[in-house]
């Protein structure tokens, strides 16, 4: 058995949550519902991890619990997260991309998925004193499900429900207000070296990388991943603005034949850090800004980054001249 003080051992730079977590457990008050707020790749998914693992253990910890929790297979556990709409199915971003399945735009939580979560906090628990449900990327819930999850959340029963959510001003407030909020912070440099020491994850990254991370390892991992997922090719084309109408469009050509949807809108957050290292131009920011929200209106990909590279096209000309 674990004390109380280990189950958060792992978790790195949020001595406040822990604090807050801990003293739930000890006391044995913990809320019907919390909301988890802070940035992605900073822990909260693991404070969540251990939390529960805490409260099957009533504070004691269990190595047994933790297996179940990590594997998501015990019984009493409901973890959901944005899915992507596909043939009548609906699946995670990892089953996507296993899939093959074009990523045009962000997955969300929808209404089904809600709805189950009503049904797992109303049931009778198989081994727990409570059902528990995990929402990661709670602010990625359409209308309809927000407001199935506030009716949910008038009612809690003897449940247990936990929001994760790197943006929760984007939630009702409704929802907001009948949660427990526990704030997680950004790391320091320390703290993201001792992270990724543990993980045995230590690297040399391009300064893009790192600035996009900004203090999140979870963040800097997932970077890394779909930095190596990128043609080598495209990488010395985009950081300099193309000086050529047709190398313009010959770039948008092969932008959108290489990448999915989901890629393009990171394309444009890794292109925006190199960009601003490089020149400082805030007009090209803007520029890539908007060719973002074109992606995400459902304007057509090819056009909507021909006509952004031609406008970055003519700037850096009219720059020049």
């Amino acid at each position: 058995m674990l004390a109380v003080s280990a189950l958060f051992d792992g978790l790195v730079g949020q001595p406040l949550a822990v604090h807050l977590l801990d003293a739930a457990l000890q006391h044995k008050r913990i809320a019907p519902a919390y909301l988890f707020a802070g940035p992605d790749g900073v822990g909260r998914r693991l404070a969540a991890l251990r939390f529960l693992e805490g409260v099957l253990s009533e504070g004691a910890g269990c190595e047994r619990a933790r297996r179940r929790l990590e594997a998501r297979n015990h019984p009493d556990l409901v973890w959901i997260e944005p899915t992507f709409q596909h043939q009548g199915r609906l699946l995670t971003r990892d089953e996507a991309v296993d899939a093959g399945v074009s990523r045009r735009t962000p997955p969300q939580l929808r209404l089904e998925q809600i709805r189950g979560v009503s049904r797992a906090l109303a049931r009778q628990p198989v081994e727990s004193t409570r059902g528990m449900v995990v929402i990661e990327s709670a602010e990625a819930m359409a209308e309809a499900a927000a407001n199935a999850l506030l009716k949910t959340l008038e009612e809690p029963g003897h449940g247990l429900l936990i929001l994760l959510t790197a943006a929760p001003e984007r939630l009702l407030s409704t929802i907001r207000s009948r949660c427990q909020l526990i704030r997680f912070v950004r790391l320091d440099v320390a703290s993201v070296a001792q992270v990724l020491h543990r993980l045995d994850a230590v690297e040399h990254d391009p300064p893009e990388l790192l600035a996009m991370a900004a203090g999140s390892p979870g963040a800097l991992l997932d970077h890394r991943s779909r930095w190596a997922a990128l043609p080598k090719e495209l990488m010395p084309r985009l950081r300099q603005l193309p000086k050529e109408p047709m190398h313009a469009l010959a770039l948008a050509r092969d932008v959108c034949e290489a990448l999915d949807g989901e890629q393009q809108l990171w394309l444009i957050d890794w292109w925006q850090q190199a960009l601003w290292a490089a020149s400082g131009d805030v007009h090209s920011l803007k520029r890539l800004e908007t060719l973002r929200r074109h992606l995400l209106s459902f304007v057509q990909p090819r056009l909507a980054w021909e006509v952004a590279l031609l406008d970055l096209t003519t700037d850096a000309n009219a720059a020049l001249a």
